[in-house]
């Protein structure tokens, strides 16, 4: 038996601590915070209205994974359209009725020109004119720099055809759900994959996981070192205390990975790599779907790139009459959006939200607001080497990083779920080989 030590509990760090207490493993999970879940938890305010700072969509598969598949809502229903020029486009199918676009398009794959950044490879794909009005510039936004300084890899995470998304979004008409459609790369996308809602939240997934883990869990840990000797992961040291450990799974961001390391220099690599802070403005309003879709990308003209008014697909997460649309505001911390008050946000997206609803104003209830300093990788070329290499390992015997922060990855709830059970399982499978009582462990799971 090992002893693995787990920090954080998140999503990935809790799958992790289940699996190998699976696998026959000694855990310990050390979790900063005074409770669990996250960037998973649920807030609900005095007036009725649900708030996910994480996903708002999860699916049928994880939930029944997770264990909670008989406590969920079906969704039924997602969509997404492009805001652009001032009409709405249903994404992905309105923008093929632009000439210039799909002819644009049609050159660009004629051509196949060179992909060596993030702007070769959109305008690759998509042809010089969905890329330069629509892609590029909510990439831009999104990730906080020009397309032309990131990697071309971040197309690589736009994981369906066009063909299957037409396919998948003629399914859901078909079956009455909301067909997941980019959601998970590690599994399959099919029909019988679509959006559920937990009854008490997407929490609900992380308390189902850690339910079995009996004691495993100290909240309130903050990690102070991981201590590495000669190579290898000897254990870690948490509000004074030196645990000892043969496994360390960190889900901390990789680039302050190093700063915990005491006795190699093998994550400094990973320093540089930079996170995108992001600021969410909730604004509570009075009336129900306001918006063309549940998802309104918006390339241009707006403090914020991306619109969801989730209560379309999930009624329950707002009172009977009101909804909540959400915007999406990039920023860096420190600079004007980042330190606008809660009200002076709420009014510059109300101004903006005029074209969209332009009875917005008389609408309005309040505003809830998430400020994030962590929110997206970024894809940077001139860290991409360093970034694929990390998808080996940390180069430290015993020391694993995975979740979304920790992988450095653009990956979504169900798949930091399939991610980190393989990870542990490659780990366990490359161990010596335990006793029988241990063995017997492996074959319950």
């Amino acid at each position: 038996m090992s002893r693995a030590v787990v920090l954080g509990a998140g999503i990935a760090g809790l799958v992790a601590a289940r699996q190998l207490e699976r696998l026959g493993h000694h855990v310990t999970v050390l979790e900063a915070n005074d409770s669990i879940a996250g960037l998973a938890a649920t807030t609900k305010d005095a007036d009725g209205f649900s708030f996910d700072l994480g996903a708002h969509f999860v699916t049928n598969r994880l939930a029944a994974a997770a264990g909670i598949g008989s406590e969920v809502r079906t969704v039924r229903y997602y969509g997404e359209s492009v805001w652009l020029d001032g009409r709405y486009y249903t994404y992905p199918t309105g923008l093929l009725r632009s000439p210039a676009m799909v002819a644009s398009a049609v050159a660009a794959r004629l051509r196949r020109g060179t992909t060596g950044t993030a702007a070769d490879w959109f305008r690759a794909v998509y042809g010089r004119a969905l890329a330069d009005r629509v892609a590029l510039p909510l990439l831009e936004a999104w990730s906080g720099a020009p397309a032309e300084e990131l990697a071309a890899s971040v197309g690589d995470k736009i994981p369906s055809s066009l063909a299957q998304t037409v396919f998948l979004r003629a399914a859901a008409k078909v079956t009455g759900r909301a067909v997941a459609i980019g959601y998970c790369h590690a599994l399959p996308q099919n029909a019988g994959v679509y959006h559920v809602y937990p009854n008490d939240g997407v929490a609900t997934i992380c308390r189902a996981v850690a339910a079995g883990l009996d004691g495993a869990v100290r909240t309130s840990t903050p990690v102070e070192a991981i201590t590495v000797d000669g190579g290898r992961v000897a254990g870690v040291r948490a509000n004074g205390e030196a645990i000892e450990a043969d496994l360390v799974v960190s889900t901390a961001p990789v680039n302050r990975l190093p700063s915990l390391v005491d006795g190699s220099d093998a994550l400094a690599p990973y320093e540089r790599f930079r996170f995108r802070p992001m600021v969410f403005v909730n604004l509570k309003l009075r009336g129900t779907a306001l918006l063309r879709d549940v998802v309104v990308w918006v390339p241009s003209g707006a403090p914020f790139f991306r619109l969801t008014e989730a209560t379309q697909s999930m009624p329950w997460l707002a009172p009977e009459g009101s909804t909540s649309v959400l915007c999406d505001i990039g920023a860096e911390i420190g600079d004007a959006h980042w330190s606008m008050s809660d009200d002076d946000l709420a009014e510059l997206c109300l101004e903006h939200l005029t074209a969209f609803v332009p009875d917005i104003r008389a609408r309005y209830l309040g505003v809830h607001v998430a400020r994030l300093p962590i929110a997206y990788p970024v894809f940077l070329k001139e860290y991409e080497a360093d970034r694929q290499r990390l998808a080996d390992g940390t180069g430290i015997d015993g020391l694993l990083s995975v979740g979304r922060n920790g992988e450095f990855d653009h990956i979504l709830m169900e798949d930091v779920y399939w991610r980190t059970v393989r990870r542990i399982q490659r780990w366990d499978a490359g161990q010596p080989s335990r006793s029988a009582s241990s063995s017997g462990a492996r074959s319950r799971a």
